[in-house]
């Protein structure tokens, strides 16, 4: 595997290609916005060690996300206080979160958890690099482009 730093540009609704894995393993940021198109949004995700992604649901978005490296407890259910799906994940396993379902992912493993989460619809501003979750959290200019294709409002929720 090439050791080339990889440089991603969210180049929005165009025709894009990259070598995601390695993209996914070089990524040192909390949450980097890769791709964004008019239906779905390609991140980036690192999570440190016994960090998490958050506890949240998304009521009207499935998602997608896989782990290249790390390993990590992935909690899901039908309430905050009912995560009926637990699982240890790792390298190569992926995630299906349906919409309206709670879930979160623990980096339970030594070395950073890294992640690419694939939504559908877009959730984030095209392009946006937020290097820590606090920073994530507190970042309230974070917005998915006025071009992309958005259910009726429906306020995602966080434990």
């Amino acid at each position: 595997m090439s050791t080339t730093a990889v440089q991603i540009r969210d180049i929005g609704p165009q025709p894009q290609s990259f070598d995601i894995e390695q993209a996914t393993k070089a990524n040192t940021n909390y949450r980097t916005v890769a791709w964004s198109g008019r239906y779905l949004q390609v991140t980036l995700m690192s999570i440190p060690v016994g960090g998490d992604i958050g506890l949240e649901a998304h009521p009207e978005t499935d998602q997608f996300l896989r782990l290249d490296a790390g390993t990590g407890r992935v909690q899901m259910g039908p309430a905050k206080d009912a995560l009926t799906f637990d699982k240890e994940v790792s390298d190569g396993w992926c995630v299906l979160v349906p919409a309206g379902t709670w879930h979160n992912i623990t980096n339970i493993g030594t070395k950073p958890m890294q992640v690419y989460a694939v939504y559908a619809p877009a959730h984030h501003t095209p392009g946006k690099v937020q290097a820590t979750a606090a920073i994530a959290e507190a970042d309230k200019a974070d917005e998915p482009a006025d071009w992309s294709v958005q259910p009726k409002p429906v306020a995602d929720k966080h434990g």
